[in-house]
């Protein structure tokens, strides 16, 4: 009868190339250093999920959406050249809006003068550029003082309610019965200055209670929470928990609307002023130009195109911003 053959472990090749002895149990000398290596390297999930990264807060997860949204790129471009021109106009008009030639009243479009000239003989194109500077400040100052005052106000009426609650809700009452361009006829046609600070304190009046009913609703979902119960619980203070707790988690609504309501603004201001109730020569600004050209639009229509239609860009660009911060602050939409 013949021997049996010693037996003698086979060999396979691993990944790497290196011979790994084969077991009785049909495994292999190196598994559990293999699974050890594969516990280590947990997957990566989404982005802010692996082990080493801190998931993203609301507003770092919304500025990563924000870069992605060719709107928001395409409007904050816009709303970046009209700043730049705003605070300096010289960079691409080297006029004097207020240099006007009579003898060249109503001309169209000449070598240096793209855009042709006004009733009175001024350049439509150094115009139009200096108006930028005169809208885009007032919608500015006017969304600035409205998201603060009716922050504050709304806030505090949402964090203590009560009897505050009550006296604001119908104080915005009263002012939401108010129409604001009849409003703003009334109020401004006694004012006799032509800077622009009238029509941007008219803007606030009228417009903090719109800011103030969002952030009132906004605190009030927020104090609801957890954690600041949580907080109230362990002692903390009223301020510290509106600062630390509450307002970053309630002031996004509040951005969404401002960004908003900025354009509407804007158009406001040109609506005022073309009734002529709100800047006042020799102000610069596109709703005095339009007002202006409204008379001439049969024969000289240009005087009117170029204000008329930088005017719908700017709103149109804040208000194609206001969408895209609105689409990524709001959890909802994701």
């Amino acid at each position: 009868m013949p021997e049996p053959e010693p037996f003698e472990p086979l060999e396979s090749y691993g990944e790497e190339g290196r011979a790994v002895a084969s077991t009785g149990a049909g495994g292999a000398s190196d598994l559990a250093t293999a699974e050890a290596e594969t516990l280590e390297k947990v997957p990566d999930g989404p982005q802010g999920t692996g082990p080493d990264k801190k998931p993203r807060s609301l507003w770092s997860d919304a500025w990563h959406d924000l870069r992605r949204n060719p709107i928001f790129i395409i409007s904050g471009l816009v709303i970046l050249f009209l700043v730049v021109i705003s605070i300096w106009p010289q960079l691409i008009a080297s006029g004097d809006p207020l240099d006007c030639d009579l003898s060249k009243a109503q001309e169209g479009s000449q070598p240096g003068h793209p855009f042709g000239f006004n009733g009175q003989g001024c350049d439509v194109y150094t115009r139009t550029v200096y108006g930028a500077r005169t809208s885009v400040t007032v919608g500015v100052l006017a969304t600035l003082g409205v998201a603060v005052l009716g922050s504050i106000l709304g806030g505090l009426a949402g964090f203590f309610g009560g009897a505050w609650d009550g006296i604001l809700s119908r104080i915005t009452d009263v002012f939401f019965a108010i129409p604001v361009v009849l409003g703003g006829l009334v109020l401004l046609s006694v004012v006799t200055s032509s800077t622009v600070w009238p029509v941007i304190g008219f803007m606030v009046l009228l417009g903090w209670p719109q800011l103030s009913r969002i952030a009132r609703g906004s605190v009030i979902t927020a104090k609801q929470n957890d954690y600041v119960q949580a907080a109230r619980a362990l002692g903390a203070s009223n301020s510290r928990m509106m600062l630390r707790h509450i307002a970053p988690n309630a002031i996004a609504p509040v951005i969404v609307v401002a960004t908003i309501a900025l354009g509407t603004y804007i158009s406001l201001e040109a609506t005022l002023s073309y009734l002529g109730v709100g800047l006042k020569p020799p102000t610069v600004s596109w709703g005095i130009d339009i007002s202006s050209a409204s008379q001439y639009i049969r024969n000289a229509p240009h005087m009117l195109l170029w204000p008329a239609g930088a005017l719908a860009i700017t709103v149109l660009a804040f208000i194609m911003l206001g969408d895209a911060v609105r689409d990524a602050l709001d959890p909802k939409l994701r």
